[in-house]
């Protein structure tokens, strides 16, 4: 919709009216064969109902509209308009082109951002200092804080569930291994299959995510700073002595790693 034609200092050039809303033209467009020029928005809102120019009714849609020429963007820019905040009792009359600027700083803005002097700090829109209540917001900060932190203790759970079952699944899985080397000992693949089968205290770095970078990365193993864990088939990397493995074989604080058939020297 356009500028409001009272705004304005002195007489506006009927060629800056559009003929869809009779304000000054805001953002204009123009229809390039008839050359009518409307607000952008008026223009638009007109298409949704009949793909014809208002003015001369020929055949026109979204896709054939311009820009208008410079000539006429520099005549609009040259007028003189008051501000949006009259009403609250700015006085200031500035060029067109500069509007925008001006509002930002407006003093008289209701919606500029101030910050609250009572103690709490929050920045909000002017018109909405009278009504502030800075126990209230704060109050409303701890709620915020509290929910967020019962979803974080909600992960957390979920996450511990997840870890419990992953251990669970792994106890299994050397079970079922131990039954079938039992009843075969010659599987030796299957054994390999699950060497380096699963980091118990953390979740798996990248580059020991799955069987396939597990297998990629085997060359690596040999620059692990470990040590055993007495009575396991399992030795201990902290992160802290692997910097230079780089992010994706070590993870903080730092991890055990399960060997299929026994700790080899590392």
């Amino acid at each position: 919709m356009g500028y409001d034609v009272a705004r304005f200092q002195g007489d506006v050039d009927e060629d800056l009216i559009c003929p869809i809303c009779s304000g000054v033209l805001e953002e204009p467009v123009q229809a390039p064969h008839c050359e009518h020029a409307f607000c952008n928005a008026c223009i638009t809102q007109w298409f949704s109902q009949q793909q014809t120019c208002p003015v001369d009714r020929s055949v026109v849609t979204v896709a054939h509209l311009r820009p208008v020429p410079r000539i006429m963007r520099n005549m609009l820019s040259k007028l003189q308009i008051t501000c949006d905040n009259a009403v609250f009792g700015c006085t200031a009359v500035v060029r067109l082109d500069n509007l925008m600027a001006h509002l930002n700083d407006c003093e008289h803005n209701p919606k500029r951002p101030v910050t609250c002097e009572q103690g709490c700090g929050l920045e909000m829109p002017k018109d909405e200092l009278p009504n502030h209540n800075c126990i209230k917001h704060l109050r409303s900060v701890v709620q915020q804080q509290q929910l967020r932190i019962a979803d974080l203790e909600k992960t957390s759970a979920e996450h511990k569930h997840q870890l419990a079952e992953q251990k669970r699944d792994i106890q299994l899985l050397k079970a079922y291994m131990r039954a079938i080397r039992s009843v075969n000992p010659n599987l030796q693949n299957l054994e390999e299959t699950i060497e380096y089968n699963e980091i118990l205290e953390s979740q798996r770095p990248q580059g020991l995510a799955t069987l396939e970078t597990r297998q990629m990365n085997r060359r690596y193993y040999e620059n692990y700073v470990a040590k055993r864990i007495p009575g396991k088939q399992a030795v201990v990397v902290m992160a802290c002595e692997n910097q230079h493995m780089g992010e994706d074989m070590v993870l903080e604080p730092g991890l055990v790693m399960i060997f299929a058939h026994g700790v080899e020297e590392i």
